[in-house]
């Protein structure tokens, strides 16, 4: 499949650069699985498309303030964007992360950076602008910093500078497990009320933890969507939350997966014999022609042209469905991207 074939045209000004409020008063954008004209609706009709015996699979991973500004000891200033830690390290051991990293000269083997009081050394080039950093502290004492001096990772096509409401806006009602560098957006629409609402319906929630990485945000490269290569990044899927699934599957339910980081770890984690609980990485990249196996329904942003994320909602819901609905929702002036409104593909 060739990557232009996931393009289309998106004026500027609906590229959401804030959050709507309140919360979950997003546009919803149904788009049904099977055929038939879509439906413009607002997020919190949610629980009247959703069945008794659905359940909902949401994504708890939690950013962190992992953008951090800082200077070389020759004054240069280096931005830095964390990943995930360069493997385990002894408690006391200072803390390693694979990051991402850009200055105006190159940055090299031994570059000492201070981050407003917090130490860093590079201790390894990996190339196509990622790097190794070595911390002058263990990961507790790094993950205190991170919040004195680290900023919220918002995506380069919001044009402004992260504020202290992002800290609670760009982060899901059932954010629990810290470790994402941008959100599992498609969940930012959600809010307590809401999932009481859908909880009296019958509708049953479980979540699954990945954490969002490269892998879900860096462009594509190639021509070619087959090409290109995913970077893995770290799932963990809870043994509850395959109980849930069994049970849905027995009872004829619906699994929904909320965001496509969710798509990306049940169809993942899925096995012959079912859902596998624990931990795990993946780099799956879901392009059409994609056989599900875990997931019957989609609620997902709307994304960039000639993504990796689009490629996966053309994968589930269609291109010759997925894409005419993009532009109806850019007619329509639905609000894109992290911040923006949602579609539903049931």
């Amino acid at each position: 499949m060739e990557l232009s074939e996931l393009d289309f045209a998106l004026p500027e000004e609906l590229i959401a650069q804030a959050p709507v409020e309140p919360r979950g008063a997003s546009r919803l954008l149904l788009l049904p699985r099977s055929g038939g004209a879509s439906r413009h609706l607002r997020f919190d009709d949610l629980p009247d498309l959703l069945a008794p015996g659905d359940l909902l699979v949401l994504n708890d991973s939690r950013v962190i303030p992992a953008r951090l500004i800082g200077r070389k000891s020759s004054g240069g200033r280096v931005e830095v964007l964390l990943v995930e830690p360069a493997g385990a390290v002894p408690p006391g051991e200072p803390a390693r992360w694979l990051a991402m990293a850009q200055a105006s000269k190159p940055i090299r083997v031994g570059t000492a950076i201070d981050f407003e009081g917090l130490g860093a050394e590079v201790v390894r080039v990996d190339g196509e602008g990622f790097y190794e950093v070595r911390f002058d502290r263990d990961e507790a004492g790094l993950a205190g910093a991170l919040e004195r001096v680290g900023r919220i990772p918002l995506p380069p096509y919001i044009r402004r500078a992260a504020d202290a409401g992002d800290r609670a806006r760009y982060q899901t009602v059932v954010a629990r497990e810290p470790g994402s560098v941008a959100a599992p957006t498609a969940g930012l629409h959600f809010t307590p009320e809401l999932l009481a609402r859908l909880e009296s319906r019958g509708v049953a929630r479980a979540t699954v933890t990945l954490h969002v990485g490269p892998g879900t945000f860096l462009p594509v490269r190639t021509s070619r969507l087959e090409e290109h290569r995913m970077h893995s990044e770290r799932y963990e899927v809870p043994e509850e939350t395959c109980r849930a699934f069994d049970a849905t599957r027995r009872r004829g339910g619906r699994v929904v997966a909320v965001g496509t980081t969710s798509v990306r770890t049940l169809e993942s984690a899925f096995a012959p014999e079912g859902l596998t609980a624990g931990p795990g990485r993946t780099g799956i990249f879901i392009l059409p022609g994609h056989a599900f196996r875990a997931v019957d329904g989609l609620l997902t942003n709307f994304h960039l042209p000639r993504s990796t994320l689009l490629a996966l909602v053309c994968a589930f819901g269609g291109t010759e469905r997925v894409l005419p609905a993009y532009r109806e929702a850019v007619s329509a002036r639905y609000r894109f991207f992290s911040y923006g409104d949602a579609m539903a593909i049931l």
